[in-house]
Formats: structure tokens, sequence, C-alpha cells
């Protein structure tokens, strides 16, 4: 027997949403879908990402499955709207630090920090941390405050060679049609992917340099 994903839907969509003024009923379209547990790739001002309801534990394993990671070991980031959701999931951080985030986000960045015990254990890395993005992308924030919580975001499989096949969302639909609920079509996506910076150590520290250009915030 093929051990292929048992997937909630068996087709997969591709759906059009405005990315300048996103229509509320696709928005809820897609809500809907993370709510009953499905997985979405969606867009952001960089790259594509493929994200999930963070209160659907069988979502959060089904993508583990996709990347081919084990969930302890996967590199989450929480996709947020504002920074209202820090004091959830994150541990209490100093005036300095909240000011660069007032005066980076929404933007091209994500920021590790260490994770709150709200932080759901099967997403929790071993080192008790959590990255936090609030991209400047409509779609995502509007889709994050129809949720009414944060979606949990990784980046899709790469495939070096064909690179285009993880920004274009209608190549996106024919590779993941079988392994998604639905791609949302945003536009073509970007290749560079967002700025990484750690802030669980006395000071900040670039991790992985992406779109954004964090020292001029510093």
């Amino acid at each position: 027997m093929n051990q292929e994903i048992v997937y909630l839907f068996k087709i997969s969509m591709l759906i059009q949403i405005n990315p300048q003024n996103p229509q509320e009923n696709r928005i809820h379209e897609v809500v809907s879908i993370l709510q009953k547990g499905g997985i979405i790739i969606y867009p952001t001002e960089t790259i594509y990402g493929l994200g999930c309801d963070i209160t659907q534990p069988k979502a959060i394993e089904l993508i583990c499955r996709i990347k081919g990671i084990k969930p302890e070991k996967a590199q989450f980031s929480f996709i947020c709207s504002d920074l209202s959701h820090l004091s959830d999931y994150v541990k209490p951080i100093d005036t300095a630090t909240y000011r660069i985030l007032k005066k980076t986000l929404p933007g091209p960045f994500t920021y590790i920090f260490n994770a709150s015990n709200k932080v759901p254990k099967m997403v929790n890395s071993p080192k008790k941390t959590i990255g936090i993005r609030i991209p400047e992308n409509q779609i995502a924030l509007a889709l994050v405050k129809a949720l009414g919580n944060p979606l949990l975001s990784t980046s899709l499989p790469e495939d070096l060679n064909q690179i285009e096949n993880n920004t274009d969302p209608e190549l996106m639909e024919e590779i993941y049609g079988k392994r998604v609920n639905l791609v949302i079509d945003g536009g073509y996506g970007e290749f560079i992917p967002s700025t990484i910076v750690d802030f669980t150590g006395e000071n900040p520290q670039i991790i992985r340099q992406g779109k954004g250009n964090f020292e001029e915030f510093i």
C-alpha cells in the first residue's frame, strides 16, 4: 500500500487573492480550510511559505512529513499580524528590543526569541526558541487577523535546480497539489528569504542575511 499522506481534502485548490486589497470572502475561505486542519502555500513579501493553524497538531505533523523532518528538529516560525502576540509566545523582552521590532516590522525579518510555555511542545525546538515573523504582505496579515491566532510557517522544500518552482503559484500547485490543500496565488514570489536575527543572546545576531538590512536599524 502506498504510504502517501492521507489529507483532509482530496483535491487542492489554486485561489487568486488580490495582494493589495485581499477579498474578504476568499480570506475566510482559506481560514475555514486552516481551521479544519488544512495546509496552505501562501505569499509573503519574500518567498512563499508553507503554513497551517498552530492549534492543529495533525496539520503540523503533515508539514513535517512534507519537509521530511522530525517536529523536534523543525525550524518553524509564527506568522503574526502585529506585536500583540509576543506576550503569548515569547518570554519578556526589554525596551530596546521592542523599539527595534517597532522600527522593522512589518518587514522581511524573522526574529528568534526564547519561547514561552504557551508555545505548543511539538513546535518548540530543543533550544526552547521560536521564530516570529510579521510580513509586509496584506494577504498574510489578513489571514492571521481572520484566523485569530498565528500561522505556523516554514519554507517550501528546496529545489535548487528549479527555484522558479517555489515562486510561481501555478507551478507550486502542480508540484505540491497532492500534498497541500490550497495554494494562494498572490503574484510571483521572491527568490530571497527573510533575514533571520537571533535575539536570545546579549546582543542580536544575524544568522541568515536575506532581503532585509537589519544593521541599519541598530
